[in-house]
């Protein structure tokens, strides 16, 4: 396609509140402009030449209650000739670990007394550091956008607190676009006011895990001019990053973290007292010992205002991440779905990563053009592509109108006292495990479902005669008693048949792929990667928790008599997952998950009423 006109491109340039142009000699050299080709914005700025300045922002709270309101540091950089009349949007990657994290202890998850508290074990979290690290700069300034990193409250050159996604948090990362608009008062480091005079006032967000998170809360408060987010592996809600159904609950890897130790870890800013009470509060109010849903966690819900979000999301998510877990994106993906706000969605097989890393090429293609329809009003058919992709086997993708995929229906598979997994339930004698999960591991548990095993039950299908495609959130039900100390019950859904599959994990290829502009320090290169594989004869497909205490509803605790018949229906974490011809469908049940939840003494009693309890599965048309 021929490049536009340069009246097409003064106009794209000054999109908002451009000052009126007067008439100027006529051999006047021409204003800087974004150059459009092939439906795209052109690399014509140089990333060398770069403008960065840094901007401490006033947000409306005072988090650490001194009297004097929040601050959010946020460092820009931008093209040159932002200097000389241009306007850009902004690219702004919020984040509370800028300024590295704190070796902060975990809660102790063996639960011997009345109490779930106490510490032991340390969280070994990467850490991000450098003023503008990835690949932002190097690619989208020399595009014509202005990048930025913001400190979130109480983290790097921020003042406030850090308070693990609460509601002045949140506003610390509204803050960010409000300057950005105009409607936020800004300061240089040495106190002169200052005003984003080179921005259109349109902003995107983008960020991995609490980089995420973050620009997902910005939008729920529907801030004007934030046109476009990527939350990649980003949380919607606190209480399913901490707790499930009632039951405390681990990310994956971090056995014992909670809001406190997070808080504890990012709690970076140079004033190293001034939050002690306020992380106090955070420990207190989080309870450890009913894992009850509350006020506490419904301030950290974002889910519920979708309706808000003014944003376009473009969501992320690894199908093998157990930190931030799939129901993070899903329950997003769903709730914008209903409020009508426009999306796509990445479900990738690697786990608490960005694809970035291994689909380097047609990952910048499509945010690249994402934030150029969002924040420039470029026409590049970005919204006519499919919504969704799907990488259904390691580098192959599958491209989807929606998700989940029209045509699915719900199909009941019943646990049977014969061992099957069954469309039709057959009534039969009670089955009983006793629990062993503090010393023995979910994948210990579920290796070899054909030997008895007093510490769990399981249940199959037949071989299957073709593919089943799982989309979606799975449900179980069951009829069932507890006797003992654990509240826990867990489901595991297990792929049974040998068979090579994604561990989650990436490996390097050796193999570079320059992207953008270099620098010294920076050459604009990274290093592709590919994921790693096992064979093995299983796979543990996903997995969900319920305290039997909250059989009724997450926010409230009732006792469990012991021996006495409930009926507990949960959900386990959402996926999308094709089981082979040839392979068997199993659901292995637990009550301690020694890797996610509390560790109760061993020798609670599960007992099962076969033939009613039942698997809820998603099957997707193929």
């Amino acid at each position: 396609m021929r490049q536009r006109t340069l009246g097409v491109i003064l106009a794209i340039s000054a999109i908002a509140a451009a000052p009126a142009v007067t008439a100027g000699p006529a051999h006047a050299a021409p204003s800087p402009h974004v150059t459009v080709s092939g439906g795209e914005t052109q690399p014509v700025f140089s990333r060398a030449d770069a403008v960065t300045q840094t901007v401490n922002i006033e947000v409306p709270v005072d988090s650490d209650h001194d009297g004097v309101r929040d601050r959010v540091q946020m460092r820009i950089m931008r093209p040159k000739e932002t200097d000389q009349g241009l306007k850009v949007p902004t690219i702004v990657e919020p984040s509370p670990y800028w300024a590295g994290g704190n070796d902060v202890p975990n809660h102790d998850v063996d639960i011997d007394g009345l109490s779930a508290r106490g510490l032991r074990k340390n969280r070994s979290a990467g850490v991000l550091a450098g003023a503008f690290p990835g690949y932002y700069d190097n690619y989208f300034l020399p595009r014509g956008y202005a990048v930025a990193d913001l400190d979130s409250l109480g983290t790097g050159g921020s003042t406030g607190c850090p308070t693990s996604g609460a509601r002045n948090e949140q506003a610390g990362a509204r803050a960010a676009v409000d300057w950005l608009t105009g409607r936020a008062r800004g300061w240089a480091p040495d106190g002169t006011p200052v005003k984003a005079t080179w921005s259109t006032g349109k902003v995107g967000m983008i960020g991995q895990s609490y980089d995420g998170t973050l620009p997902n809360m910005a939008a729920a408060t529907g801030v004007p001019g934030l046109k476009a987010i990527v939350p990649i592996a980003g949380i919607s809600s606190w209480y399913d990053y901490y707790r499930a159904n009632g039951g405390v609950l681990a990310p994956g890897g971090f056995q014992g973290e909670d809001l406190d130790v997070l808080a504890k870890y990012v709690y970076t800013r140079a004033d190293q007292e001034i939050c002690k009470k306020v992380i106090a509060d955070i420990e207190a109010r989080q309870d450890r010992d009913t894992g009850d849903y509350s006020r506490f966690w419904d301030e950290r819900n974002y889910v519920q205002d979708a309706r808000k979000v003014r944003a376009a999301v473009f969501v992320v998510h690894g199908l093998n991440d157990w930190n931030v877990k799939t129901k993070q994106s899903v329950q997003w993906w769903n709730a914008l779905a209903r409020a009508g706000v426009p999306r796509k969605l990445w479900l990738h097989q690697a786990n608490h990563n960005t694809p970035f890393r291994w689909r380097v090429e047609e990952w910048l293609r499509q945010t690249h053009h994402w934030f150029d329809h969002w924040l420039y009003g470029i026409d590049n058919g970005i919204m006519r592509e499919p919504r969704v992709d799907i990488e259904r086997a390691p580098g192959r993708w599958e491209q989807h109108a929606d998700w989940p995929e029209p045509g699915t229906r719900t199909v009941d598979l019943h646990l049977n006292a014969s061992g099957d997994l069954a469309t039709k339930g057959r009534r039969g004698a009670a089955q009983s495990m006793v629990d062993a999960g503090r010393t023995r591991t979910a994948e210990e548990l579920a290796a070899d479902p054909a030997t008895a095993d007093l510490n769990r039950l399981a249940y199959l299908t037949p071989e299957l005669t073709e593919p089943v495609r799982m989309g979606g959130t799975p449900r179980i039900s069951l009829r069932a008693s507890l006797d003992g100390r654990s509240p826990y019950l867990t489901a595991l859904l297990v792929d049974y048949g040998t068979d090579t599959r994604p561990t989650g994990a990436v490996a390097s290829t050796g193999e570079q792929v320059c992207y953008g502009q270099g620098v010294p320090g920076d050459d604009g290169c990274t290093t592709r990667t590919a994921h790693v594989t096992e064979t093995k004869p299983f796979k543990i497909v996903t997995r969900g928790w319920l305290d039997a205490r909250n059989r009724h509803d997450p926010a409230r605790t009732e006792p469990v008599k012991a021996g006495r018949t409930y009926d507990f229906t949960w959900d386990l974490q959402p996926n999308d997952y094709v089981f082979k011809a040839g392979h068997r469908l199993g659901v292995v049940l637990l009550s301690t998950d020694y890797d996610y939840t509390l560790r109760y003494p061993a020798g609670t009693r599960l007992t099962v009423r076969t033939g009613v309890s039942a698997l809820h599965l998603p099957v997707a048309p193929r």
